[in-house]
């Protein structure tokens, strides 16, 4: 048996997660922990948008359209991904937020990974 291999699919993993797949919120004994990056694998019914801006970012990040018509929202500047592969890729300091213009697959990649930047759940 190989030790220090995880097969799953992204779908339904990140279901149990609010999308994520990899970083500091799984358990440390999980293959999937990391404090250096963040995975996650956003799906996005028509017209969702992110419960709030995020501000004070302390992360890199590159969010990949993998189906639908995503756009991310910059302060000044709107990015509209629309073809399969398009990417936007933002830095520490930029305030960003998110609506899915379209039912959407994305997949985000943050580094490095580090806790305080979850929505809150509605109430």
């Amino acid at each position: 048996m190989v030790e220090n291999v995880y097969v799953g699919k992204a779908p339904v993993d990140a279901a149990g997660d609010r999308g994520w797949l990899l970083g500091h919120f799984k358990a440390d004994d999980d293959l999937r922990h990391s404090e250096d990056v963040e995975i996650k694998w956003g799906v996005h019914p028509r017209g969702e948008r992110r419960g709030q801006w995020t501000s004070g970012e302390q992360r890199v990040a590159l969010l990949v359209l993998i189906s639908g018509r995503f756009r991310m929202e910059f302060p000044g500047r709107d990015v509209l991904l629309t073809e399969q592969g398009d990417y936007v890729v933002w830095g520490r300091g930029v305030d960003h937020s998110w609506c899915a213009e379209e039912e959407s697959v994305v997949m985000t990649v943050r580094w490095p990974s580090v806790p305080g930047y979850r929505v809150p759940d509605p109430a």
